[in-house]
């Protein structure tokens, strides 16, 4: 438990938040019972806040294992729920309201949605934010499942959906009859104590912590800046992530977790950690000994579990706009830590410092100095910023190599390489996609322009054109990430001068296109 007072720890912790450009992190650890903690760097860079273990941050997706305990706590109660079951269907669980896409995937049951093995592809850019005209909340996410994308069989494969976790936080509440915040107060925030945890930001701020939230940060490599995130709320994030919380309340969390401790049951603990999939991708054994991950980690409900360095570590990673988050306990040595820092790279941090944790508790006391001293070296500054802008030429020549892969793939049938010739106003107006919804293609500068900023991730699409009036590169810019233009395929269907459909590239796990129909404005 000394390992957070070493001088070679905080050293080593202060050299990584500065090479990888994290403003500050949050620790705290527990062995047993025990628990300490503490902060590096800066929560706020203007004004200058110390980042502390009491410092509030955005928890990511590292929220799920609260969000998978909910659902344990409902399945373990066979009294008042004695049809909530780990191989109970969903669309008996909710009828009507979730629905999958195809009859091939009617089967999805609560454990399927829980471990990520659905087909159903993330479907991230159909979410609406708080913004829209409709915003999406848990009920409205749900509804839309029946009207998005799976690409691959029921239990066929690992495929990472946020999506379902916010259908699982709605499956508490129709079970409940408690609002999912309420919930998690009820039976989790106030038995442990966590007096500083919230779902949403808002809950922080209206109960007079905004002293205490972190500025998220996106570095900006092309500028070599800090850009601030704000931090707003995200009803349709529930359950996937969106939980407010400190390094010394979240450990909390694992304390109890790890040890069974009330309101965690034997049962839970089980369920939760139970292996139902494998997270390599089909044909990868995952044993590859170069890889930094671990060999073999298994999705269970609200966790992965793994081997590293011949122990069993359960753990959750999380990342958002402008945060990043691990926890992990080690069951054998009944040894378990959070790591919460504030930028877009926080995540790879906090999975490092997991790691070195690991090492730390797994390895003999003659090699633990040794395993501090072997990370990053101030002294390597010259070689990073060597790397950064080799990474950076990288980045900008796969996107080249991917942009002719598209021009190719789109004049693949006879198209040749063409000026826009057709007028834009042809392009022009509304388009609906039913799990998608609408998207207005405007002009902007003398091309096709879509600005998609209402949505839960917000973007924005300029369109080039390739060949024969209707097939164009979309280069999409995320909100987050204003310095990376990212190409999509887009297609029109056009009928005789007017475009009646459109075509996106939008999920990055399947190369078909979603279909966006031409609709009147006042059907939007």
């Amino acid at each position: 438990m000394d390992v957070l007072k070493s001088p070679e720890f905080a050293e080593y912790v202060k050299n990584t938040i500065d090479r990888y450009h994290v403003p500050g992190v949050a620790i705290a650890v527990v062995q047993g019972e025990h628990i300490e903690s503490a902060g590096f760097g800066k929560a706020s860079l203007d004004p200058p806040e110390d980042c502390t273990p009491d410092t509030l941050f955005d928890i990511a997706s590292t929220s799920k294992s609260l969000t998978a305990a909910s659902v344990a706590l409902l399945v373990d109660d066979n009294e008042k729920h004695p049809q909530i079951q780990y191989d109970a269907r969903m669309a008996d669980l909710l009828p009507g309201d979730f629905v999958m896409p195809m009859d091939e995937h009617e089967d999805v049951t609560l454990e399927d949605i829980l471990s990520h093995r659905t087909g159903m592809a993330p479907n991230e850019y159909s979410l609406m934010g708080p913004n829209a005209a409709q915003p999406d909340d848990a009920q409205s996410v749900t509804r839309s499942l029946r009207h998005l994308v799976t690409i691959a069989p029921n239990r066929s494969e690992y495929l990472y959906c946020n999506l379902m976790y916010t259908a699982a936080s709605y499956l508490v509440e129709q079970k409940s009859g408690l609002s999912f915040s309420d919930f998690l107060h009820a039976n989790f925030f106030q038995p442990l104590r966590m007096k500083s945890t919230y779902l949403q930001p808002h809950a922080a701020r209206s109960d007079g912590l905004s002293h205490l939230l972190a500025t998220g940060y996106f570095w900006n490599k092309r500028g070599n800046k800090y850009t601030p995130i704000p931090c707003h709320d995200s009803p349709e994030a529930q359950g996937a992530g969106r939980i407010i919380s400190s390094a010394n309340d979240y450990i909390r969390w694992v304390r109890a977790l790890m040890n069974c401790n009330d309101p965690v049951t034997k049962s839970m603990y089980e369920g939760m950690i139970k292996k139902r999939i494998s997270q390599s991708p089909p044909g990868e054994s995952g044993d590859d000994e170069n890889d930094h991950e671990p060999p073999q980690a298994f999705a269970g409900a609200g966790v992965e579990i793994l081997q590293y360095n011949g122990h069993v570590m359960v753990s959750h990673d999380g990342l958002d706009l402008g945060f990043g988050a691990t926890h992990f306990f080690m069951p054998e040595q009944k040894f378990g830590a959070v790591i919460f820092g504030n930028s877009n790279n926080a995540s790879n941090v906090a999975r490092m410092i997991k790691y070195k944790l690991a090492d730390w508790v797994t390895a003999g006391i003659e090699k633990r100095y040794s395993s501090l001293l072997e990370g990053v070296s101030s002294s390597e500054s010259d070689d990073e910023e060597d790397e950064a802008d080799e990474e950076d030429e990288e980045d900008e020549d796969d996107f080249t190599d991917l942009e002719n892969e598209m021009i190719d793939e789109l004049c693949a049938d006879g198209g040749v390489r063409s000026d826009q010739t057709m007028a834009l106003s042809a392009y022009t107006g509304e388009y609906w996609h039913e799990g998608y919804k609408g998207i207005k293609v405007t002009q902007k500068q003398g091309r096709l322009f879509v600005d998609a900023r209402d949505r839960s991730v917000r973007f924005t699409f300029e369109f080039m054109h390739i060949c024969d009036q209707r097939k164009y590169i979309a280069y999409m810019v995320e909100m987050s990430e204003q310095d990376v233009r990212a190409p999509v395929k887009a297609e029109f269907v056009l009928e005789g001068e007017k475009a009646v459909q459109l075509g996106l590239t939008l999920e990055a796990t399947w190369d078909g296109y979603i279909w966006f129909k031409r609709v009147d404005a006042a059907d939007v």
